[in-house]
C-alpha cells in the first residue's frame, strides 16, 4: 500500500476511499498520537459543507474518543479558522475533514498540530504506523477513561474577530462580490467584509451538500467575473471549498492570480518595513513575472517546491512575513499559520483603500509571461533526473532563456509523467522549446 497521506492529509471518494472505518482509525492514531503529551488530549474538528461530512465528522470524533481524546466539534468552518482555534483553544491538534477544491463526492481528513501548523511529514508517518498496528485490547481504555464529545458554540464569532482585527483600513462603501463555493465561508466571508464596511454581494452561499465548488469557488471564477461586471463591483473574491485560498477578479473583470495578489500584498509590506529581508517566499511555478516586479521595487522572492507545507517551512526557518502558491494559498506569519483565503481577501482589499487605486492597475503591476505545462508519459520515470541528455537539453534551453525566462522538470508524484514547465517572453518559443525536451525525454524513458 502506499503512502496513506497525501500533500495535504488523506484525501479519497467518501465511503469508498476514505470510509467511515478509516476515519475512526486516523481519529482513534491521533489520540494515541497527541496522547503522548498527555491524558485525555483535546482535538478539534472542523469540516466544510460536504454531504459526507458528518459521517466521516461522527466516525473520526468517535476513533478519539475510543483512544481515552476529546473531540470538539465546531461544525462547518473554514480550514485557517480551524488553524487558528487550535492554538487558541488550547487543543492538543486541530482536525478538518475537507477535500478542499476538489467534487463533493471527495472528502479528505488532515491535521494541525498544537500550534496551528500543518504535520510535518514524519509526524503523519507516525500516526499512519498507528492506524495500521492492530488493537491492543487490553490497552483499550474502558470505564471512565473512554473519551467525550463537545459540541463548541459561537467559535466562528472568534475566528471573525481575529480577521477582523488583522484589517489596517476600514473597506468602507467598497462594493465586492464574494464567491464563498458554497463552502465552509458561506456565512463567515461575507460577515468579515460588512463588519469592515463593505457592501458585499454574496454569491454561492447557499450550501446544500452536494453544491460545494459546483461551477463556483476560484476554480470556476465565471460567474463571479460577470456578475463584478454587471454590478459595478469594486472587485471580486473567490474562495474554494474549505477558504484556505482566494484568487481575485478586478472591475474590468480580469482575474487575478495568486503571484499578482502576493505582489500586492508584499508591496503594502515594503512600504511599511515590515518584509523582513524584503523576501517574499514563493513556489517554483510561480511566474517569472513576480520574481521580476517584486525586484524592482527593492524585493526578492525565494523559491520552494511545490505546495503551501514548503513555503510554510521556509517561512518559518527565517521568520519571513509573506509567502504563497499561484493558486492562491498565501499565508501571512503575522495573523495565521495556513493558507487564509478571507485574510488574504481584507489584506488585498485594505491595499486596494489606502493606495486609492483600482484593482485593475495594481495588477498591472506584475506583467504575466506566458507558460507552457506539457505532460510526457513514460515506462519509468525514477532516475530521470540523472539522464545526461535531458540535463543537456534543459541546460541549453535555460541559457537561451537566461533572465527571462525558466524551465522546470520534474516527475508526478501519482501517475507515470514527467512535468515540462517553460515560462518566457514569447509563447510560440516555449512551445518549441518544450516540445523538443519532451521528445528527449521519450527517448530516454520511453
Amino acid at each position: 500500500m502506499g503512502r496513506l497521506f497525501g500533500t495535504d492529509g488523506v484525501r479519497g471518494v467518501a465511503n469508498l476511499e476514505l470510509t467511515p472505518e478509516l476515519a475512526f482509525k486516523l481519529g482513534r492514531a491521533a489520540a494515541i498520537y497527541f496522547g503522548r503529551e498527555t491524558v485525555a488530549p483535546k482535538i478539534i474538528i472542523g469540516r466544510d459543507t460536504r454531504l459526507s461530512g458528518q459521517m466521516l465528522e461522527a466516525a473520526l470524533a468517535a476513533g478519539i474518543c475510543s483512544a481515552g481524546g476529546n473531540a470538539h466539534l465546531l461544525g462547518v468552518i473554514p480550514t485557517p479558522a480551524v488553524s487558528f482555534l487550535t492554538a487558541e483553544m488550547k487543543a492538543n491538534a486541530g482536525a478538518v475533514i475537507s477535500a478542499s477544491h476538489n467534487p463533493f463526492e471527495d472528502n479528505g481528513i488532515k491535521f494541525f498540530s498544537r500550534t496551528g501548523h500543518k504535520l510535518p511529514d514524519a509526524v503523519e508517518d507516525e500516526i499512519e504506523d498507528i492506524v495500521a498496528e492492530p488493537v491492543e485490547a487490553e490497552k483499550t481504555p474502558i470505564g471512565s477513561s473512554v473519551g467525550r464529545i463537545i459540541w463548541e458554540k459561537d467559535k466562528d464569532e472568534e475566528y471573525i474577530k481575529h480577521i477582523v482585527k488583522s484589517a489596517d483600513t476600514d473597506l468602507n462603501g467598497l462594493k465586492v462580490v464574494i464567491d464563498c463555493a458554497n463552502g465552509a465561508n458561506s456565512v463567515i466571508g461575507p460577515e468579515v467584509l460588512r463588519r469592515l464596511g463593505a457592501e458585499v454581494i454574496p454569491l454561492f452561499n447557499t450550501p446544500n451538500g452536494i453544491n460545494i465548488n459546483n461551477g463556483c469557488g476560484s476554480t470556476h471564477m465565471e460567474e463571479l467575473q460577470r456578475v463584478v461586471l454587471e454590478t459595478g463591483a469594486a472587485a471580486g473574491i473567490a474562495n474554494d471549498g474549505d477558504a484556505d485560498r482566494c484568487l481575485a477578479v478586478d472591475e474590468q473583470g480580469n482575474i487575478l492570480d495568486g503571484d499578482q495578489i502576493m505582489l500586492i500584498c508584499a508591496l503594502e509590506l515594503l512600504k511599511k518595513g515590515k518584509l523582513k529581508d524584503n523576501v517574499l517566499v514563493t513556489t517554483v511555478m510561480s511566474n517569472i513575472g513576480l520574481h521580476k516586479a517584486i525586484k524592482e521595487h527593492g524585493g526578492r522572492c525565494i523559491k520552494t517546491k511545490v505546495g503551501d507545507r514548503y513555503v510554510l517551512e521556509e517561512m518559518l526557518k527565517e521568520n519571513y512575513q509573506l509567502g504563497g502558491e499561484q493558486s492562491g494559498h498565501i499565508i501571512f506569519s503575522e495573523f495565521a499559520k495556513t493558507g487564509d483565503g478571507i485574510l488574504t481577501a481584507v489584506r488585498l482589499l485594505g491595499a486596494m483603500v489606502k493606495n486609492n487605486q483600482t484593482l485593475s492597475s495594481m495588477g498591472a503591476l506584475m506583467k504575466k509571461y506566458p507558460q507552457i505545462l506539457l505532460n510526457v508519459r513514460v515506462n519509468d520515470k525514477n532516475g530521470w533526473e540523472e539522464k545526461e541528455n535531458i540535463n543537456k537539453i534543459i541546460k541549453h534551453y535555460e541559457e537561451l532563456l537566461g533572465e527571462d525566462g525558466q524551465i522546470l522538470v520534474r516527475a508526478s508524484g501519482t501517475e507515470p509523467l514527467i512535468r515540462i514547465m517553460a515560462e518566457g517572453p514569447c509563447q510560440t518559443q516555449l512551445e518549441s522549446i518544450a516540445a523538443a525536451i519532451a521528445e528527449v525525454i521519450t527517448k530516454e524513458l520511453a
